[in-house]
């Protein structure tokens, strides 16, 4: 039953922003860009029992992505700005996220 209700607050977040965006490009971005999924996450560890270690390494992997989600959005943005297809630009991001966390392990791994 806990899943169900946080699968249901979790799409109903969503779906408010997209409704915002929908109305307030700029504003549903900026709103989008707030850490919602990694702040839900760390209330539903926390209600689930996790410990606080167990928390900590889930925020800081949340850390670890960060740069390669901007190198993703990126992408995407420039991508659309110059009228490649959604699809694409979404392939092309996850490869550079993908790419970005592979430097970040080489580098700092």
């Amino acid at each position: 039953m806990f899943t169900a209700v946080k699968i249901l607050i979790s799409a109903l977040i969503i779906g408010v922003i997209t409704e915002i965006a929908h109305r307030f490009p700029t504003i549903g971005g900026i709103i989008a860009a707030l850490p919602l999924v990694s702040l839900l996450s760390l209330i539903w560890l926390s209600f689930q029992g996790n410990s606080a270690e167990e928390i900590s390494k889930f925020a800081m992997g949340v850390l670890w992505g960060f740069p390669a989600t901007a190198v993703l959005i990126l992408i995407v943005a420039l991508l659309l700005r110059y009228s490649f297809p959604l699809s694409l630009a979404m392939l092309l991001g996850a490869g550079g996220w993908f790419l970005c966390l592979k430097v970040q392990g080489l580098v700092f791994g």
